[in-house]
């Protein structure tokens, strides 16, 4: 019985000791439209007209339920 209690402290410990020391990451990175380049904003913006486009062509279809 002492050795198996003795055994859970000796892997509870190691395990506190292994997790304690990780390091979590402080840095969070931010974009905005600094950071993006000119294809990837450009992107977006094609990307939203598109979106508009099949929003009017779905309105024009209609609900047929």
């Amino acid at each position: 019985m002492k050795k198996l209690i003795l055994m859970i402290a000796v892997v509870f410990s190691a395990i506190v000791a292994l997790v304690s020391c990780r390091e979590t990451p402080k840095e969070v990175k931010v974009e905005n439209e600094a950071s993006k380049g000119a294809i990837e904003r450009a992107g977006e913006k094609v990307d939203a007209e598109v979106n508009k486009e099949i929003d009017k062509a779905i309105d024009k279809i209609g609900d047929d339920n």
